[in-house]
């Protein structure tokens, strides 16, 4: 009997324990994984453990810290100087100011997403377990327009600039000629400016130099032209072609009383056998006729040559020969018909003349420069 009776029992057991292990173990694994889930679900909103941002670990962050911490480097990387060179002149300025900026928040949501393409269990072991996953994410710089960079470039430009110096003839501090000699200008290369500071922002660089290149000035001796140049102390006119003397003339210029004036003065108007309009009818004109028409007997002579000095100067010709290398006028230049007629083919409108010196402080009218020595 007794034989029988375990014989039951053991037939009886076996399979009621098994079904308690099976159970117990389901239970087991079901309580683990709700266990794992709920963890994973409670820290759902942070980042996997090992994840960077451009080298910043920002595993176990919150977005909004992770985008903090983020945030500060590229604060800081933006506000690191860039040294920018042309010739022996730099600037500093930094990425931040050249209107570089990283799109922080897109690269943070990224690394949230890291891991989500795992299962759960492997999420929960990792996070659980503080496996680092080693993923390093990208995070990306750009500019906003190149409207900064621009506006920084145009300032440099501004500061490197040299005009061009133009060849002339004009007057110097001591009122006597002077002679600009032509030079060559610079310029900053604009276009290689932004690309090189672009490249520099790309590359991480900390150092740019720029280039300029010469800019030719628009007028050399050679272009220069014609320039009448007048000595009022020695009634002389003088036609410089660049910085050359091509002519002299013998000339009459203001008698006492009145002024040739000083300065460098422009052609407006050129007129052959001009009409004369006297301008002092109330004065020393006024036994003058108010218009004397071209031809002979004209005061001007057979050419007048008119230039924007005050006093409606004109460089002209005569009726009387005989006051020319005198001062005798009252402020015109006066020349002999002949020379005013060839002098008038040589200067265009437009053309400078420039009256320097002054008449001696002993002449009378009618003396000449010479006078004082007799």
């Amino acid at each position: 009997m007794a034989r029988g009776r375990h014989g039951i029992r053991r037939g009886f057991g076996a399979p009621a324990i098994a079904v308690t292990v099976v159970g117990v173990l389901l239970l087991g694994s079901g309580g683990a994984a709700y266990a794992a889930y709920r963890y994973e679900e409670s820290r759902a909103h942070l980042v996997m453990p090992g994840v960077t941002v451009a080298g910043l670990d920002v595993g176990g962050l919150t977005r909004d810290e992770a985008i903090a911490v983020v945030a500060a480097d590229v604060s800081r990387r933006l506000d690191l100087p860039v040294s920018v060179t042309v010739g022996k002149r730099s600037w500093q300025v930094t990425p931040a100011e050249l209107g570089e900026e990283a799109d922080v928040e897109a690269a943070v949501d990224r690394a949230l997403l890291v891991g989500t393409d795992m299962g759960l269990w492997s999420r929960f072991w990792h996070r659980y377990g503080g496996r680092p996953l080693g993923v390093d994410l990208e995070l990306e710089y750009g500019l906003a327009g190149d409207a900064a960079i621009r506006g920084f470039v145009d300032r440099v430009a501004g500061k490197v600039a040299v005009a061009p110096t133009d060849a002339a003839i004009t007057l110097g501090a001591d009122g006597d000629l002077s002679f600009l000699r032509a030079k060559d200008g610079r310029r900053l290369r604009m276009p290689q400016a932004i690309r090189r500071i672009q490249a520099a922002l790309d590359g991480d660089t900390s150092e740019v130099r720029l280039g300029t290149r010469h800019v030719a000035p628009e007028v050399t001796p050679k272009t220069l032209g014609k320039t009448i140049v007048v000595r009022v102390n020695e009634n002389r006119l003088y036609l410089y072609d660049g910085f050359q003397v091509e002519r002299t003339f013998s000339v009459a210029t203001a008698k006492p009383g009145w002024t040739t004036p000083s300065g460098v003065w422009t052609i407006w108007d050129k007129r052959e056998n001009p009409a004369w309009y006297n301008p002092a009818l109330d004065s020393w004109g006024a036994d003058l006729p108010a218009v004397v028409p071209g031809g002979p007997g004209n005061p001007m002579g057979t050419r007048a040559i008119y230039i924007d000095a005050p006093g409606l100067i004109r460089i002209h010709g005569t009726t009387d020969p005989s006051s020319i290398g005198r001062y005798a006028s009252h402020g015109c230049i006066r020349m002999q018909n002949a020379e005013v007629e060839a002098l008038y083919e040589q200067v265009p409108v437009g053309s400078h003349v420039i009256v320097v010196g002054s008449r001696p402080s002993w002449a009378q009218e009618w003396d000449t420069p010479g006078d004082a020595d007799i």
